[in-house]
């Protein structure tokens, strides 16, 4: 009957009439129109906004899909949804009320609600772990990965148990401990135990994460150029990583953003003696189990060298170099086979928005036996390449000096 009355529109407004007083009938009166208002315009406008449609059914909508304004309106119409829905429940309940029946109990539905939102929400996070859990990625492949590893498994073992207590605490309370006109709250302002045990116990947890978190991390940051560390130059540019390698004398040249050239691109000082033996290279290569220290920096703009199966991530900055030191200790064969994937390689990604090119910015990163390694590096041009003696007007004599040896090249100023 009261479903009947709502449909009913002068029906409903007859009886608000005869069982309520003349000010508060005038009162619904005018809320029931605003709702019939705003009910019939909504009816209005979807029939337009379908009459549109039908008539653009041959124009490209992609569009629709990617501009901002369309999640706007979306937005929009899902509140509107939203608050038509609860003038409908409350305009019923209202009736059910004129006509002596029981209000709706909101308790009852918010708790059963609670209830829901807790069961679903245990199942998404069950799925997440389930699915999104296999996309992880597998073992660490460098010595401080699997340190890093280790305190994200603590830390989101420890986050895991204390979010399935505190839901499960929180909805369940808000099922069983429902307002209810059987029984009353009892008033429970403080309890000593209760505040020294929730904030004793965060803070030892938090503190010991943090500590240990604190030491594991001066370990993976100390970038400190040691005996047997091979120097690999990394540097960042719109949008592709340059390589460069020490020669036979292990040490890399200097560098100067002064002396960028078309050909010189990376800006070498050739000043410096030990920049004529310095190597180019397109693939990073890195022999396994030896000390691998990153040179890193950046030409134009931000990037951030990312190389997530060594668990590596530090940014590029222009004008301020930055040093990360590394182990890898398995080799790209060894990760293909553990992953059953033959054409698997690892990557050197940018983790930085650079550009609309930055989502082509990588390299390949090869992880070989120390013999492959070496064979490799013997097979690398030099980036002292002919073009660049002339540029910078550097000569190269071929004739044996006194003693035998070929002399050395000569920077002509």
């Amino acid at each position: 009957m009261g479903f009947k009355n709502l449909i009913n529109g002068e029906a409903l407004l007859n009886t608000l009439k005869r069982k309520l007083p003349v000010k508060n009938s005038k009162k619904i009166a005018a809320l029931f129109a605003t709702f019939l208002l705003g009910g019939t315009h909504m009816l209005m406008a979807q029939t337009a906004d379908a009459t549109a449609t039908a008539a653009a059914t041959n124009e490209d909508k992609s569009a629709m899909w990617t501009g901002v304004g369309y999640y706007v309106l979306l937005f929009i119409l899902v509140c509107t949804v939203v608050a038509i829905v609860g003038r409908v429940l409350k305009a019923y309940d209202l009736t059910s009320q004129l006509q002596g029946k029981k209000p709706t109990n909101w308790n009852t539905i918010m708790g059963v609600i609670c209830a829901i939102f807790l069961l679903v929400g245990l199942y998404g996070a069950f799925w997440s772990f389930i699915v999104q859990g296999s996309m992880s990625l597998p073992e660490s492949a460098s010595e401080h990965g699997v340190k890093t590893d280790n305190m994200f498994n603590i830390t989101f073992g420890i986050t895991v148990v204390v979010f399935f207590i505190t839901q499960i605490l929180l909805f369940g309370f808000a099922f069983v401990y429902k307002g209810s006109s059987e029984r009353k709250a009892y008033f429970y302002p403080h309890n000593n135990t209760i505040e020294k045990v929730w904030t004793v116990i965060p803070a030892i947890v938090l503190t010991v994460l943090v500590v240990f978190g604190f030491f594991t991390w001066r370990t993976i940051t100390n970038s400190t150029n040691e005996k047997g560390d091979i120097n690999i130059d990394i540097t960042g540019h719109q949008f592709e990583w340059y390589l460069r390698y020490p020669g036979k004398d292990g040490l890399l040249g200097n560098k100067n953003y002064k002396l960028y050239t078309g050909l010189n691109y990376l800006g070498i000082d050739y000043k410096d003696r030990n920049s004529f033996d310095d190597l180019k290279a397109d693939t990073l290569v890195i022999p396994v189990h030896k000390s691998i220290r990153l040179n890193i920096s950046a030409q134009d703009v931000i990037h951030s060298v990312y190389m997530p199966y060594f668990r590596l991530q530090l940014n590029a900055v222009p004008g301020l170099p930055t040093y990360f030191k590394f182990v890898p200790t398995i080799t790209t064969e060894e990760m293909r086979a553990k992953l059953g994937d033959q054409s698997f390689e690892y990557l050197l990604y940018c983790a930085k928005v650079c550009g609309d090119g930055h989502y082509n910015m990588k390299r390949i990163v090869r992880v070989v036996s120390e013999s492959e390694y070496n064979d490799w590096l013997a097979h690398q041009k030099p980036c002292l390449s002919d073009g660049v003696k002339k540029e910078l007007k550097m000569m190269a004599t071929t004739s044996p000096s006194v003693n035998g040896t070929t002399n050395r090249l000569a920077l002509n100023n």
